[in-house]
């Protein structure tokens, strides 16, 4: 990628972030790079919702930084990484906010994933309580 690259993203109204309660897996091709039961769930009005793995719980050795960054009025600057894996590479493929703004800290060194590129496998806990149990 040849210098800095801006991604345009214009969210509409409010934002919230909350714990994914169960597991979230990203792959690229059929390499997991990142898998966590720790993951955030950030949903913004007029936007689908984008699951948050922190960097822990991604394989950054198959990733490698790009000078992409775009501007988010509610959530700050991020910045985005390409992955390598497989015998491929995917630009682009991954973004953070490392140093959000105040309404976005919950996401800090966390990572979000493109939906295009990537598969995002995503497994709720079983809510114990309001699951229906068979008598036998």
């Amino acid at each position: 990628m040849q210098g800095s690259e801006a991604i345009s993203r214009r969210p509409t109204g409010g934002m919230s972030i909350e714990p994914f309660l169960g597991t979230v897996t990203v792959r690229f091709s059929d390499a997991i790079v990142a898998a966590s039961d720790r993951a955030k769930i950030l949903r913004e009005e007029g936007h689908e919702p984008v699951f948050y793995i922190p960097f822990e719980d991604i394989y950054f050795d198959l990733f490698e930084k790009t000078n992409t960054t775009s501007e988010c009025p509610l959530k700050g600057t991020a910045s985005y990484w390409r992955v390598h894996a497989v015998g491929g590479s995917a630009d682009d493929f991954m973004w953070a906010y490392e140093t959000p703004d105040t309404a976005a800290l919950a996401i800090a060194r966390h990572g979000a994933f493109d939906p295009k590129k990537a598969r995002i496998d995503v497994d709720p806990k079983e809510d114990k309580r309001h699951t229906p149990h068979v008598m036998e």
